[in-house]
């Protein structure tokens, strides 16, 4: 194999990593009958196309020509890689990007056996059919020409990346957020339950305004509706639109619920003894000013916090989140997306 410069090799990573992200935009947006600017980036670019096309030509320099070899070390090498990314990312965004946990002989939903078969698949092209010709091309590049556009490239996807890693943050945050918000919700609605002493026909009545459940659910029609509205206006207004709406459908659902649990606890309140518990007293108390501030949080909550979130899960429609399968399905829903 010819020896690359330093900026010869950027120029490959980011060729391979525009590939990739051509790729699999058309790919997924055929499966998924929309247009899917695919990837956890903002531009068009797919980092692990990338690195597994360098990987792939770095072991397999010493088979060149021997296609069998080729195919089982590209094969290994890119599917190594393959799992360490998922691994990484899902430890640290607690979300997983891919997940391959339906195939049929998977390890872990980081791998399966068709993803290794088609890298090796993959690896045959590229080292025969793919790579030889963009080498040709590339090499005649001015040395000079080729530096400055490589760390042009750099500089420009570093940025790139630390907006994007922020913004994988926030979905993280937004999951830890909500899911954390429904728990202490539910939980409170159940002690104003007890606590309260509510007749059959009060209860149920109450149970119903404080479904919280039922609000999630109905997120699915609320969105599907509000695909419908503003046809007229710009794609990207109309989306904006939307989420405004759903969001805005979803906060009133949620202090609804919270007004009829603190409803129920102040008007416990007003029945309290003085030979009720002093301590009863001050855990009523407690739990007024903890739905006072979650109310306060709810209601300064703005379509912003969710925006780079759900751009993320547009970007990848099979994002799975194992701790926060309910919230996950929430905000597919506020993006107007099926699971």
């Amino acid at each position: 194999m010819h020896t690359y410069t330093v900026s010869q090799w950027i120029l490959f990573f980011f060729f391979y990593c525009f590939c990739g992200w051509l790729w699999e935009s058309c790919y997924v947006s055929v499966c998924q009958r929309r247009w899917v600017n695919r990837g956890f980036l903002h531009g068009p670019l797919l980092p692990i196309y990338g690195f597994g096309a360098l990987i792939i030509l770095l072991a397999t320099i010493r088979v060149q020509g021997q296609d069998v070899l080729v195919f089982l070390f590209g094969m290994i090498a890119a599917t190594a890689l393959e799992y360490v990314t998922g691994y990484v990312m899902e430890r640290i965004f607690q979300v997983r990007y891919w997940d391959y946990s339906h195939q049929r002989f998977q390890l872990n939903g980081y791998i399966c056996l068709s993803s290794s078969l088609a890298w090796g698949v993959f690896s045959v092209l590229l080292v025969r059919f793919v790579h030889p010709p963009v080498a040709k091309l590339l090499v005649r590049i001015p040395a000079l020409v080729a530096e400055i556009g490589a760390y042009a490239l750099v500089a420009a996807t570093s940025m790139d990346v630390v907006q994007s890693f922020r913004a994988a943050l926030d979905l993280k945050e937004v999951l830890i957020r909500l899911t954390e918000e429904n728990e202490e919700l539910r939980r409170l609605a159940r002690r104003a339950e007890v606590v309260s002493a509510f007749a059959e026909d009060d209860l149920r009545r109450f149970r119903e305004k404080t479904a919280l459940d039922c609000s999630l659910l109905t997120a699915a029609l609320e969105a599907r509706y509000s695909q419908h509205q503003e046809k007229r206006q710009s794609r990207r207004m109309r989306r904006k639109l939307q989420l405004e709406e759903a969001l805005r459908r979803r906060t009133e659902n949620k202090l609804q619920a919270l007004r009829a649990i603190v409803e129920a606890l102040e008007n416990y309140c007003d029945h309290l003894t003085d030979q009720t518990p002093e301590q009863r007293r001050a855990e009523v108390d407690v739990w007024l000013e903890r739905l006072r501030d979650r109310e306060a949080a709810i209601r300064t909550r703005s379509a912003k916090t969710y925006r780079q979130a759900l751009r993320i899960l547009r970007g990848n429609p099979s994002a799975a989140a194992r701790r926060f399968p309910e919230v996950m399905e929430t905000l597919r829903r506020l993006s107007g997306r099926k699971s």
